[in-house]
């Protein structure tokens, strides 16, 4: 991947908000969801309340999709604007579980208003593990990625 892409491709896995696509009852069901990246690079934490129905369908079903789109500022053309889908399986984490410290963490470093949902009993932490995406830089410029690829451009080496 060259460079460029390379740093579009990191920019877009930073944005704080994506669109979250779940299977409900069979059917597409998207949704507004923070995201962070986990801190070994592994795919996305989401911190969510099992009253939500994205959260509802990630139990009932892991398969999920995530896009992240560029801000429209940056292009006025909506179709010219960068974009990732990625598709993969979400797990949820344990409370008691060695990982839900570090996911607080990381959650916290990026949305620390979020600090009054870790105390309620239905808010709950899942790792969203991106197998495939699709990176599209505008008209005629996409391609396909896996799952190595999409870890290392969250590596937090870089």
């Amino acid at each position: 991947m060259e460079p460029t892409t390379e740093a579009m491709l990191e920019a877009l896995l930073a944005m704080p908000i994506a669109s979250l696509g779940t299977l409900h009852e069979g059917a597409p069901f998207v949704s507004m969801v923070p995201v962070v990246a986990a801190p070994d690079g592994s795919g996305f934490l989401i911190h969510v309340s099992r009253l939500a129905q994205h959260t509802r369908d990630l139990v009932a079903d892991a398969r999920m999709s995530l896009l992240f789109t560029a801000p429209l500022e940056e292009n006025p053309d909506p179709l010219a604007l960068p974009r990732v889908t990625l598709q993969g399986a979400a797990e949820a984490i344990s409370a008691d579980s060695g990982e839900y410290d570090s996911a607080a963490e990381a959650y916290l470093a990026r949305f620390p208003q979020a600090e009054l949902t870790l105390g309620l009993g239905d808010f709950s932490f899942f790792r969203l593990r991106p197998a495939t995406g699709r990176l599209v830089l505008g008209f005629g410029r996409a391609l396909s990625l896996d799952a190595a690829q999409i870890r290392a451009a969250l590596s937090p080496a870089r």
